[in-house]
């Protein structure tokens, strides 16, 4: 029974029920908001790995979705870019431009930091909106093309489009799972467990810094363009902070610093709030306490409060002045 319960058939279990959803789905409206699932994952997964590995917040992120939407639509509508072209060109401007931007907001810690990317998503947000000449201000960017097809195959349908950002999720997945059971990803966690410490031992706390912050950006980035390709219309509001403490709710309610957490939170809240619809603006009346809740009595998250589930369950199991998991020692009589 254990073997059927390891964590590899569970990946196997999810995965396979991802990739049959499209056939079980009762309509489409519920592939609709799985795809977007799927894209702001992504974006989330790229807050873990700054916020939830190293320890700082920044509240930039939301910034770099939008450079990565903003870029695509630009390079598709107005330069009549190749989509794929575009795309890459996304998330290159996104390591640029996360680069400079981290090697300015790096030299200040703590709440300073938080203050300062705030600042930065906002500047990126206002500059959407007034620059009405290139971005089309409020207005936004309309018609957006859709990912071109890769040989064979195309993306013209709602099933096929899921199953491309299914594809750019596990991929993610597999990306920040490799990071984090690496060297590096174990620079992070000493970072973030304690910074004097990591400085100690050798460790260059500012360069692995700049390292996450560079790759959440990319990962922001590319979440962007593939949801620019998914609703084919773009605003200012792509930018807007309120979305970016919404990506932040995502990954504190799965759990920080977990591999799990970002798409845990990510399709708990999301299906919550579509089931809420119906309420309108007094939604939050519901939805902001059972938030509260879960972060006062859960504070690492949905999957932090299964582990420690599991840990009751495990010492349970343990009877009182057993020797398991102890060597036999024979009485002296």
């Amino acid at each position: 029974m254990e073997k059927l319960l390891s964590k590899r058939n569970g990946l196997i279990f999810v995965l396979v029920l991802a990739l049959i959803m499209p056939f079980i789905v009762p309509n489409e409206y519920i592939l609709h908001v799985l795809a977007l699932v799927c894209i702001w994952s992504i974006s989330v997964y790229g807050i873990n790995i700054f916020t939830g590995y190293t320890g700082n917040l920044s509240l930039a992120h939301v910034g770099f979705f939008a450079i990565g939407a903003y870029t695509l639509g630009l390079l598709t509508v107005k330069a009549e870019w190749n989509f794929w072209l575009a795309f890459l060109a996304a998330g290159v401007l996104s390591i640029i431009l996360g680069f400079l931007v981290g090697l300015i907001s790096l030299r200040t810690n703590g709440h300073f930091f938080a203050i300062y990317t705030m600042c930065v998503g906002y500047i990126i947000y206002l500059i959407i909106d007034k620059w009405d000449t290139l971005t089309g201000g409020v207005r936004g960017l309309i018609g957006i093309p859709g990912p071109t097809p890769i040989g064979p195959i195309t993306f013209e349908s709602l099933t096929s489009q899921y199953y491309l950002f299914l594809f750019f999720l596990i991929l993610t997945i597999f990306i920040t799972k490799r990071i984090v059971h690496s060297l590096l990803g174990r620079t992070f966690i000493a970072i973030r467990n304690s910074e004097e410490l990591a400085q100690t031992i050798g460790i260059s706390t500012k360069k692995n810094q700049l390292l996450a912050f560079v790759i959440s950006c990319f990962f922001a980035a590319i979440a962007g363009a593939l949801y620019a390709s998914f609703v084919r219309f773009i605003g200012p509001e792509v930018g807007a902070i309120f979305l970016g403490f919404e990506m932040l709710i995502y990954l504190v309610i799965g759990g920080l610093g977990t591999l799990s957490g970002p798409i845990i939170g990510t399709l708990l809240i999301v299906f919550l709030t579509q089931s809420l619809q119906f309420m309108q603006e007094y939604k939050m009346l519901l939805f902001g306490p059972i938030l509260l809740i879960i972060v006062i009595f859960y504070p690492n998250g949905i999957v932090g409060a299964i582990e420690g589930i599991k840990r009751k369950i495990r010492q349970r199991r343990k009877k009182p002045g057993s020797n398991e998991g102890y060597p036999d020692v024979k009485e002296v009589g």
